[in-house]
């Protein structure tokens, strides 16, 4: 099977024009099929404090209401998916931008929670391996948006970080899919205040040690079970690091490597 990169970006990238501009040379330059995942960044909260349009925010993440609904779709699936797709083809990479409902590409449902109303937040449903096939068959590499559809006309706000994790999952029995999660951090941090302290390679036993010893801080737990819940779901290897290193992260000379045993 051939190589598919899976690549999700955040806000620190997507903020900052010249450390965007330099990591899509990057993506451009990588040999093979590529799907990029992109957030939001803080654009779309300016946007909305421009047009008076209160922002909630629980445990980090975004209450999309009507309004906001509206904001986020025009920032991430209009600005910021175009003007990454334009950068790419800037670079000779023939790139083409989704969102969810775009070819059906991303089916999500509203997110329903107990005690919080999220709004149009949406938690993924399935994904149309068939239609990204075809375009990746196609030489063509995908900038996905992170904006979904409930398939009766309603859109849906939905995590970026989630995504990539569908969408790499899905497509794992059609490619060798390598996952790769950028953060402000060079990967996995035996010492959470130096970068240095990179943990280049972990397998499910060596994380229940690292877990067992209190090693990994608690923001990083998460992001790991997700991570070996990728692997189990057939992803060949998730790596997590710094966006500015993607040449060096997909050849391992930097951030951490989720392995199997």
């Amino acid at each position: 099977m051939s190589t598919l990169y899976v690549v999700k970006i955040g806000g620190n990238i997507i903020d900052d024009e010249k450390k965007l501009s330099s990591f899509l040379k990057d993506f451009a330059a990588v040999k093979g099929h590529k799907i990029l995942i992109h957030g939001g960044g803080k654009l779309a909260t300016k946007l909305a404090e421009q047009m008076n349009i209160p922002q909630q925010m629980i445990d980090g993440r975004r209450i999309t209401d009507a309004e906001t609904l509206k904001v986020v779709t025009m920032v991430y699936a209009g600005y910021i998916n175009k003007n990454i797709v334009a950068q790419l083809q800037a670079n000779n990479c023939n790139a083409i931008g989704l969102s969810g409902a775009d070819g059906n590409v991303i089916l999500a449902h509203k997110r329903n929670h107990p005690t919080i109303d999220y709004g149009f937040a949406g938690d993924v449903d399935a994904i149309n391996t068939t239609l990204l096939k075809s375009i990746l068959d196609q030489q063509v590499s995908v900038v996905m948006a992170p904006i979904t559809h409930d398939q009766k006309g309603q859109l849906l706000n939905t995590n970026a970080d989630t995504i990539a994790q569908e969408v790499a999952n899905a497509l794992s029995s059609l490619y060798d899919v390598q996952l790769i999660y950028s953060f402000e951090k060079s990967g996995v941090l035996l010492d959470a205040n130096d970068d240095s302290t990179v943990i280049s390679s972990i397998n499910p036993s060596y994380y229940q040690q690292l877990k067992s010893e209190q090693k990994i801080f608690a923001g990083m737990i998460p992001k790991l079970d997700n991570a070996f819940a990728a692997l189990n779901k057939g992803v060949k290897k998730v790596i997590i690091g710094k966006a500015e290193q993607l040449t060096d992260l997909i050849t391992g000379k930097a951030g951490t490597s989720i392995v199997h045993e």
